[in-house]
């Protein structure tokens, strides 16, 4: 055992993230699905008098869909995430997941009709606008942000208004993204 020696649990918040996600994912495939359904989503569909309804809107984050859509969120998550979590701290980091979860699981269930969503793209777009916000100097507006809310958030909702089939959430995605910008400011 040596060998784990090597290594350093150097993101807490974001490496825990992960390998909880790793596991549902593990039991997505071996349910073919119906554990991300039950558990790991929300829908626009599910009755506010139900209590798991509730529970959804934060553990949609952790579900995915398939192991492209995993792979995909967490590449830029494990990229992103440790800066972040490193400049804001582990706390304060897990609140602004959490916030961001809930905020796109209640806009999904008030504004889009039979839909259902899951996966980590909030926290990536949260993750991305906030990590703009890393090097900020008093007064000034990071370039970068300007840069990533061009490319980013644009381009999302342009996505939003025009593609409607394609089974993403890019109202979860603009949320993410408008919850970074706030933690950035509220944070500076």
């Amino acid at each position: 055992m040596e060998f784990l020696n090597y290594f350093q649990y150097n993101s807490v918040v974001i490496l825990t993230y992960f390998f909880v996600c790793l596991g549902i994912m593990i039991i997505h495939s071996l349910t073919k699905g119906e554990s991300t359904k039950n558990f790991f989503s929300t829908s626009s569909n599910s009755s506010l008098f139900n209590p798991i309804t509730y529970i959804r809107f934060f553990t949609h984050i952790l579900g995915h869909g398939s192991w492209e859509h995993f792979t995909h969120n967490f590449l830029e998550i494990l990229l992103i995430g440790p800066m972040v979590e490193e400049k804001y701290g582990s706390y304060n980091l897990l609140i602004m997941i959490l916030i961001t979860a809930f905020v796109a699981g209640v806009a999904n269930k008030i504004f889009c009709r039979n839909t259902r969503i899951y996966g980590a793209s909030g926290v990536v777009f949260m993750l991305i606008v906030l990590s703009s916000f890393v090097n900020i100097q008093a007064g000034k507006i990071p370039l970068t942000l300007v840069l990533i809310i061009l490319f980013y958030v644009v381009d999302e909702v342009f996505k939003g208004l025009f593609k409607k089939n394609d089974n993403l959430s890019h109202l979860g995605h603009i949320l993410g993204g408008l919850c970074g910008l706030v933690f950035g400011f509220y944070f500076k």
